[in-house]
Formats: C-alpha cells, sequence, structure tokens
C-alpha cells in the first residue's frame, strides 16, 4: 500500500483517495483498485486473467467488465491529460506507463513534459473539473482563461476543442486542433499528433470542405507511419471510410470500416471499435446488406455507449443510425432511436441539441403528423446545421418541403424543394409527389429516374424509396412495364428492403397498375394493405391517404358504406394533423359521395389525387 503520484495525479491506496492537482475526485471503487493495481506493478505488463482474478476474486466475469473498467480508467486519466500512459496490451493485457513514478515525496511526472503542478482553484483545474462534469460552457470559459497565463498543457487543447465542439461551435476548436498537431510534434510525439489531425479531418468534412479533410487525413497518415496497430491507426481507417463515402466510393469505404473495427477489437478499444463497426453497417446498408448493416449498427450503438465515449463519439453512433434510418424510411425504429438519442444528449451536458438531432426529430414528427412541431424544430435544425454541418443544409430543406406538401402548402413545399436542389441536395421524392398534386406526371417520373442515378451513399441509401415512388409514378404515365419492373424489383429483394414504408409505397403502386387494368376489388386489396402498412409506421397523413383512395374504390365498386367509414376515419385524422391537403380530399369525397358531383367524372379524379 503506498502513495503514488504522476502528473498532476495522486492515488492514496491507504485513504483510498484520488486527487487531481489536490482536489480528491470521485472515483468508482473497481476503478481505483484498477488503477492501484497497474500502479503497484507499473514495472511490468498485467494479463486480463490477473486483472479479473485480482479485482473479480472467485467471481466468473466476462473480459466485457474489465473492458469497461479500462474505459472508465481511461476517462480520469484524460481529466489531468495522462489517457495515454494506460497501455491496451492486445490478446494480453493492460500496463500503466508512465515517464516517472514515484511513492511518497517525490514530485510528480507529466505525461508531455511538463514540470508544474497545477494548484487548487487554478483555472486549468476549473477546466479540467468541468470537462469532467460534462459542463462544456464552463470548461471552454477556463481553457481560455488558463491559455492566457500560460497553463495549458498539449492534451488540454484537445479537450477544449471538445468542449468547443459539444457547444456546437466546431470552427471555433480548429486553431486549437492545429497547435496540438504541432505541439506533439514539435514534442516528438508523432503519434499523439495523429489524432488532432484526424479530428481536424472529420470537421472539416462535415463542414463541406472535402479537400481540406483529405489534407488532414494524409497528413495523419504521415504522422502514424508504420504503427498500423495503433488506436490512431483505426481512427484513421474510419475516417477514411468517411471520406470514401463522401467521394462516391462505397466499396472502398466499407474495407476501410471493417479495418478500423478490427483495429478496435484487438485493441479491444470500444470507441474506435464502434465507430468501426457503425460505419461498416452504414455502408453495407448502401450496398444492399440490409440485415447485417442494420445489426452492426445497434451493436456498434450499444458498444460505445456502454463505453463512456465523449459525446462527440457518441452523438456520431447515434446519428449514423438515424441518418440511414430516415434514408430508408424505417421510421418505427427511427423513432425509438431519436427519443434516445435526446436523452443522451441531455445526459452528457448537451442541452442545446445538434442541427442533426433536431434535423432527425423534425423528420420523424413530420412523418407521423405532428406537423407545426416538426416545421419549427426543422427551422431551429437548419440555424444549427449552419454552424455544426452544414452540408446537411440541403436535407434539412427536403425535410422542410415535405412537411409543407404534407400539410398542402405547395408554394412553401416547392420553394423549400428548389432550395434543397440548390444547396446539392436531391430532393426526391418529396418534389416528384408535389409535381403528381400539380398535375405534372410526366416531370415526376423523369426527376426520379434521374435521382437513381449515382453512387453516393444519399442515392444508394434511398434508393427503395425513390423505386417505390417510381413505380406509381410510372403506372400513372401509362409505363405499366417500367411500374411492373419496379415492382418486381422490390418484391424480389425483400431481404433489402424490409420497411414497412417501402412496403406500403409499393401496395400503392400495385393498386395504382390494378386500377388501370380496371382489376379494382384487387386493387382495393393493396390500398388495405398499404393502410395497414402505414398504420405499422404510425403516419396519419399516409394512411388517411390511402383511405381515401380506398374509399373511392369502394364507391365504385358499390360500396358506399365501406367508402364512408374510410372516409370518417380519413377526416378525423385530417382535422388532427391540420392538413389542408387532406381536408381537400375528404372535401371532394364527401361530394362524390353526396352525388353533387358527377360520379364517373368524380371518381377518375380522386383516384388521380
Amino acid at each position: 500500500m503506498g502513495i503514488y503520484r504522476f502528473g498532476d495525479f495522486e492515488l492514496n491506496e491507504n485513504s483510498r483517495a484520488l486527487r487531481l492537482a489536490g482536489s480528491e475526485i470521485e472515483v468508482q471503487p473497481l476503478v481505483f483498485d484498477f488503477l492501484a493495481i497497474l500502479l503497484r506493478h507499473q514495472d511490468r505488463a498485467l494479463s486480463k486473467d490477473e486483472l479479473l482474478e485480482t479485482l473479480w476474486p472467485g467471481v466468473t466475469v466476462t473480459e466485457a467488465s474489465l473492458q469497461r473498467v479500462a474505459s472508465l480508467a481511461r476517462s480520469i486519466l484524460r481529466q489531468g491529460g495522462m489517457e495515454t500512459a494506460l497501455r491496451n496490451l492486445p490478446r494480453f493485457g493492460y500496463r500503466i506507463c508512465l515517464d516517472q513514478l514515484a511513492a511518497s515525496e517525490n514530485g510528480p511526472a507529466r505525461a508531455d513534459g511538463g514540470d508544474k503542478l497545477s494548484s487548487p482553484g487554478s483555472a486549468i483545474l476549473s477546466a479540467r473539473t468541468a470537462v469532467a462534469g460534462r459542463k462544456w460552457h464552463e470548461a471552454a470559459t477556463s481553457f481560455a482563461k488558463a491559455d492566457a497565463v500560460g497553463e495549458l498543457l498539449t492534451a488540454d487543447l484537445e479537450e477544449w476543442a471538445l468542449a468547443l465542439e459539444c457547444m456546437g461551435r466546431p470552427a471555433e476548436a480548429i486553431p486549437l486542433l492545429a497547435r496540438a498537431v504541432t505541439e506533439y510534434g514539435v514534442a516528438g510525439e508523432r503519434l499523439r499528433a495523429a489524432s488532432p489531425a484526424i479530428t481536424l479531418a472529420k470537421i472539416h468534412l462535415e463542414r463541406g470542405e472535402l479537400a481540406v479533410a483529405k489534407g488532414w487525413h494524409k497528413r495523419a497518415a504521415q504522422l502514424i507511419d508504420t504503427a498500423a496497430d495503433s488506436r490512431e491507426h483505426g481512427l484513421w481507417c474510419w475516417m477514411g471510410a468517411r471520406i470514401m463515402g463522401a467521394e462516391a466510393e462505397p466499396e472502398q469505404a466499407l474495407a476501410l470500416a471493417e479495418q478500423a473495427f478490427e483495429v478496435g477489437r484487438q485493441l479491444e478499444d470500444p470507441v474506435v471499435e464502434s465507430l468501426g463497426l457503425i460505419y461498416r453497417g452504414f455502408f453495407k446498408l448502401c450496398l444492399g446488406e440490409t440485415k447485417s448493416g442494420q445489426e452492426d449498427q445497434d451493436f456498434a450503438a450499444a458498444l460505445g455507449l456502454s463505453s463512456d465515449v465523449d459525446p462527440i463519439v457518441g452523438g456520431i453512433l447515434y446519428c449514423n443510425i438515424l441518418w440511414a434510418c430516415r434514408n430508408f424510411g424505417d421510421w418505427s425504429r427511427a423513432n425509438q432511436w431519436t427519443f434516445g438519442y435526446e436523452d443522451w444528449c441531455r445526459g452528457h451536458g448537451l442541452e442545446d441539441l445538434s442541427g442533426s438531432c433536431r434535423l432527425h426529430r423534425a423528420e420523424v414528427l413530420g412523418v407521423h403528423g405532428t406537423l407545426k412541431e416538426a416545421e419549427a424544430l426543422v427551422r431551429a435544425a437548419l440555424d444549427q446545421l449552419a454552424l455544426d454541418a452544414p452540408w446537411a443544409t440541403g436535407d434539412a430543406l427536403r425535410v422542410l418541403g415535405d412537411i409543407h406538401l404534407a400539410a398542402g402548402d405547395f408554394a412553401e413545399a416547392e420553394t423549400a424543394y428548389r432550395a434543397s436542389h440548390a444547396a446539392g441536395w436531391d430532393p426526391q421524392p418529396g418534389l416528384a409527389l408535389l409535381q403528381l398534386e400539380q398535375g405534372q406526371a410526366e416531370a415526376a417520373f423523369s426527376a426520379l429516374e434521374r435521382s437513381l442515378a449515382g453512387n453516393g451513399w444519399p442515392t444508394l441509401q434511398r434508393r427503395g424509396t425513390v423505386l417505390a415512388t417510381l413505380a406509381k409514378v410510372a403506372a400513372r404515365t401509362d409505363r405499366r412495364e417500367r411500374a411492373k419492373e419496379v415492382i418486381v424489383e422490390l418484391e424480389t429483394q425483400p431481404q433489402r428492403w424490409p420497411m414497412a414504408s417501402i412496403r406500403a409505397l409499393t401496395a400503392e403502386a400495385k393498386a395504382e397498375l390494378l386500377i388501370q387494368e380496371e382489376r379494382l376489388t384487387e386493387a382495393a386489396r393493396e390500398l388495405q394493405a398499404a393502410c395497414s402498412r402505414w398504420s405499422e409506421v404510425g403516419s396519419p397523413i399516409n394512411v388517411a391517404d390511402a383511405r381515401l383512395s380506398l374509399a373511392v374504390l369502394l364507391i365504385q365498386l358499390g360500396d358506399r358504406t365501406g367508402a364512408e367509414l374510410e372516409l370518417g376515419t380519413a377526416l378525423a385524422a385530417a382535422k388532427k394533423v391540420d392538413s389542408a391537403r387532406l381536408m381537400r380530399r375528404c372535401e371532394e369525397l364527401e361530394g362524390l359521395l353526396a352525388g353533387t358531383q358527377k360520379i364517373a367524372t368524380g371518381i377518375v379524379q380522386a383516384l388521380r389525387a
């Protein structure tokens, strides 16, 4: 039993206290024991079996428990800029590596060469304490004060940058990270310099600055050199996957994500492993491996979010899944994840939700019919995205267009879709559906066909939704063979597009073909199936649309009672979601039932609505 001083830390085994710069910090008992054991035997590496037996004597636990303890210990060491002192030895165990370690009265040794102990109450200690407490605004202010009086270690620059990213101000983190790369390089710590270089690549990529991102990515490769078994190499592979995705090279992106996952798995590093896995799943989804991709993403989130990852990594894990859910029309899954994401953000000091978080929630709300709230949220997302993810602005405008379309505000919808296109985003299939409403079926068909071209990840992930909409439009424009071809593609690959929303759209497309062939009873069955699928999704607007189309068929089939039942349900939904477009359709159908319009003409027009 002894007292160990290292960096700004002091661990006292007798009093079971861990102090940072003189102030005691909270630490879980197992984490304290883990650090104490490593410090006591700092002259050698300890195997996993030895650590498991020492920490959990007589109890059978998995290596995952030890990995969790190590992850928490590394988070504590990070507060004093010493996270790299804890080394993970693949397939063996752990070791703590310090430049200088002494018991009792010896002075501290700092991980990056400093020789000054931070005094209690100092700005830098306040900053580190704020980071530990996820008080990002307080941390950023204290880091600035500490920097003014020369108290910062190089590791503190990275923590300061993290605080700014968590505040939604990544642009302000750029000069700090560049300083960190330079300072680590000057100190001869080339491998450690690669980490802020990779973070710079990430920030620039999310700002839409691909050339700059690639430059920092190449700089990181130069710094990593031959250290292919390092954590930094795993992060470099993950970042490379994202860059390849941005360059519309999904196969190469998948290969790099696989490499990142393998590095993380071998190192037992939950951050690298989960980031590699989440993007492996992402690009599997792009390439049609839907089930496997979803499994990768779900496991990645569970792995990362149970390992005390920082808010930026956690946000990446959540956002990645939510982007995929939204692009695939997997609305029930997206709804579950958005609630979890919001709770997680607030639990990690992210009181102001990111632009991506607001966008995810806005689209889900729009699908579920909460249109006014969805519009307010997507407008707030647009403001925030300008700061933290400007590349997604076009997608936010697309979502805004979808919300206006659902509400029946066609002029506003068209403005939003055009702005989305101008921002470099494909506004389909929403724009095509608007064109259908405006009687421009030919333009809608051509636009959807163009939307299927390309190899970018948004195009690949939205393919199912676009195809199902194309089938419907092809039938409307008397392109029956094209409609049948698309339906066959969708129905013969159910494992690729198992989502209820895509199956509902496919059923509506089949109904369009059957109506043209005057097989109205069969068409009615397909619309009933669509209603069921849309109900499964929880989309009252789409359910109401399908019910109104079904009601028109029932009128023609002589089932007036059934038509009135469908109309009543649709009318209730239209009032609840406050959609002028749905109300107009209900009024037209009421006119048909009342006999105030010529039935033959009215039915044709209603079927085309």
